[in-house]
């Protein structure tokens, strides 16, 4: 990867940073409402899971996103975790916070695929 690919997938992770951060800080306050009615009430319910959901994997994210900007700082950006190969620019431009090469996330995804006929732990 060239010195100016890594630039600017430095400006794009920024920019994604300053979007999360803005993201969930606008989040922060996830309102509790009263309803008088139960099915109002049901709802908000619901309205609150699902934001309480997002702001999470907004955060997430951007915890990722950060790691990928120290990994850029410090010269370990684009070498896999699990192999030490380098992650192909093509998979570093679609998702530039992976951390693994296709291959290594492929065996994690299937790994921890539940497989077909066998009971799952209640």
């Amino acid at each position: 990867m060239t010195a100016v690919d890594r630039k600017a997938l430095e400006v794009g992770l920024k920019t994604r940073a300053r979007e999360l951060a803005r993201t969930v800080a606008e989040r922060k306050q996830i309102a509790i409402e009263r309803a008088a009615d139960v099915f109002d009430a049901s709802l908000l319910a619901i309205e609150r899971e699902s934001s309480a959901r997002t702001l999470e994997q907004d955060f997430r994210l951007l915890r990722q996103v950060e790691a990928a900007l120290d990994r850029l700082r410090d010269g370990t950006f684009g070498s896999c975790d699990n192999c030490q190969a380098e992650i192909a620019p093509k998979r570093l431009r679609a998702i530039p916070w992976a951390t693994r090469c296709v291959s290594c996330q492929e065996s994690v995804e299937s790994s921890d695929m539940p497989r077909p006929g066998l009971a799952l732990a209640a």
